[in-house]
């Protein structure tokens, strides 16, 4: 009931309607019905070492060359990779630049219990989900330890607060107010079939009403098919143009399944 109520849904499988329609076939999103012991060294480790990482993939990303060179190999044997390599050559030849970046990123971590340290299982740089459903998750959480705390021995207050909802729509909104168009939109990128819609839904509505930004969503398909890129580089997409770009698809394969979606990407 809590999860209905409080929007820590996700879209049901067993429901063809469910990744196409808002509303239709919600079921409560996977979550742990306590919270997991996490040792506060650890967690304060963690956050040191997120903008460390941060600058190490902004940085990265700067580095054509490193890229190119550093997938090389790979490009030989896997032609999804090999494709995307060929879109961004193409851009370092025409030199395209942004001065505007933001990333945002989700850093994953597990404890070995081996040798009591802090592993990273991985960072993911596109499609970072679940700032909304996982913000949920605490609060949930907290309103179970709320309740029976005092029988289970333990306190609610111990549980830390999750921001990463606001924090991203934040971030999100900082970059649309350097993009310096009042009329510009942020888009996010979506797949046709889109069950974990309402984690999307929850940074949109973070970003209208607390810094008055409207989002949009599209599949590249509809952006290749709606999308006009005017002589100056600005993308318009529903006859806005769009200040920022949240990819929340286009990391596999299955996202592009035909050259449109590829003729798509090559907007970036």
């Amino acid at each position: 009931m809590w999860c209905a109520m409080h929007g820590l849904v996700v879209g049901d499988r067993g429901d063809l309607r469910s990744g196409t329609v808002p509303g239709v076939g919600l079921v409560h999103a996977p979550f742990s019905l306590l919270p997991t012991r996490f040792p506060a060294s650890f967690w304060k480790q963690a956050c040191e070492l997120a903008p460390i990482f941060n600058e190490l993939v902004d940085r990265v990303s700067l580095d054509g060359k490193f890229l190119q060179g550093s997938l090389s190999r790979t490009k030989q044997v896997d032609d999804f990779t090999a494709r995307l390599l060929e879109i961004h050559a193409k851009m370092m030849a025409v030199n395209k630049k942004e001065d505007i970046r933001l990333g945002l990123h989700r850093s994953d971590y597990m404890l070995d219990s081996e040798t009591n340290s802090l592993l990273q299982i991985e960072l993911n740089t596109i499609s970072t989900s679940f700032p909304g459903l996982g913000s949920l998750v605490s609060e949930l959480h907290r309103t179970l330890l709320n309740q029976y705390g005092e029988v289970l021995g333990l306190d609610s207050e111990r549980i830390p607060r999750n921001w990463a909802a606001i924090q991203f729509a934040e971030a999100l909104g900082k970059a649309w107010v350097e993009y310096n168009n009042e009329s510009a939109v942020v888009m996010m990128i979506v797949q046709a079939e889109e069950r974990n819609m309402y984690d999307q839904y929850w940074l949109i509505n973070h970003l209208k009403e607390s810094h008055g930004v409207m989002t949009i969503r599209k599949t590249l398909a509809q952006v290749e098919a709606e999308g006009l890129v005017l002589p100056n580089g600005t993308l318009v997409v529903d006859g806005r143009p769009v200040a920022v770009v949240y990819f929340r698809a286009g990391y596999a394969p299955t996202d592009y399944p035909s050259e449109v979606g590829m003729e798509c990407k090559a907007f970036d």
